[in-house]
């Protein structure tokens, strides 16, 4: 049996990544307790206004700039207890305005933040962002309504969304990317269907495992379908060491499995004639290393001139 000294044990203080750092605190400089769309916005213009790289990346979303990764954060930080379980506030628990006052060097520079937009809450909030960064509120439900008046931002939004030109077909792998700057760059191509040729829609890198991809794609207008059939088994892919390696595999795949798989080629074949933009997806940045550019290649094929495919 041990024995006690009689002083309590220390309360072991919980690791943060330094976006979550700087996530609360902002959030302390704010008061310690913020609306949900207010301190998204402010953290947007945080990130927009701070040097060196921003804490989070964002997309536009239905009330403008929105941040998954923030949200995701937030689900942690409230089992960490830093923040409390709020449906629609951010709010700071005692151990997490203890964990803030010990930043001491942020705490100088989000005062400042602070200080330079504490007169914005609310709708003159979101209109600000909008003002200044168009490109965000090009998904927005709201802009008509918080700018009413002021056709010259409105303007700017219109100017700001995506111009369709090129080829409706393209291949993007998300090695290397966030879920924020993966989704800007199927937005700014024009995508509107992102066909998920992953055998198995699974991965440890936070919004690329299929329901937080699928939840992604919805939220900023894109249809998401997984096409399983089009994918390769995982224990054909192990000892891939060269391009060689990579080849073979391909060569097999489209002697073997594409052939078998001309009714789904058809079904993207049909999005394809019927307008639609869409994008081939899977794991790897560089093309010839995945599969899913002998999907497209095979597309190509079958629909013609005007579909060679864009890698992004």
């Amino acid at each position: 049996m041990g024995f006690s000294d009689g002083k309590a044990p220390k309360k072991t203080v919980p690791m943060l990544f330094d976006r979550q750092r700087q996530l609360l605190g902002l959030l302390g400089a704010l008061g310690g307790r913020v609306g949900d769309i207010d301190f998204q916005k402010l953290l947007f213009l945080y990130c927009q206004e701070t040097s060196g790289p921003a804490a989070y990346e964002f997309v536009p979303y239905k009330f403008g700039a929105f941040s998954f990764t923030s949200h995701a954060d937030r689900r942690k930080l409230i089992e960490r207890e830093l923040l409390s379980d709020e449906e629609n506030h951010w709010q700071l628990t005692d151990e997490g305005k203890r964990m803030v006052r010990g930043a001491r060097e942020l705490n100088i520079q989000f005062a400042a933040f602070v200080r330079r937009h504490q007169s914005l809450s609310g709708e003159s909030l979101i209109a600000e962002s909008y003002r200044r960064y168009p490109y965000y509120a090009t998904r927005s439900e709201i802009a008509e309504r918080v700018l009413q008046g002021d056709a010259v931002a409105l303007k700017r939004i219109r100017a700001a969304q995506s111009v369709q030109t090129g080829a409706p077909l393209a291949t993007i792998g998300y090695e290397g990317r966030t879920l924020e700057s993966y989704l800007n760059e199927l937005l700014m191509w024009g995508c509107t269907v992102l066909c998920d040729v992953r055998r198995n829609p699974v991965s440890r890198k936070y919004g690329f495992s299929k329901s937080a991809l699928s939840n992604g794609c919805v939220g900023v207008g894109i249809l998401y379908v997984h096409l399983p059939e089009l994918g390769i088994a995982s224990e054909f892919r192990q000892s891939l060491d060269s391009q060689e390696d990579y080849d073979a595999l391909f060569d097999q795949y489209e002697r073997e499995s594409l052939p078998l798989q001309q009714h789904t080629l058809e079904a993207i074949g049909d999005w394809l004639r019927a307008g639609e933009r869409v994008a081939l997806t899977c794991y790897e940045n560089l093309p010839n290393q995945c599969h899913r550019h002998c999907v497209a290649e095979a597309l190509e094929n079958g629909l013609g001139k005007g579909f060679a495919p864009k890698h992004l």
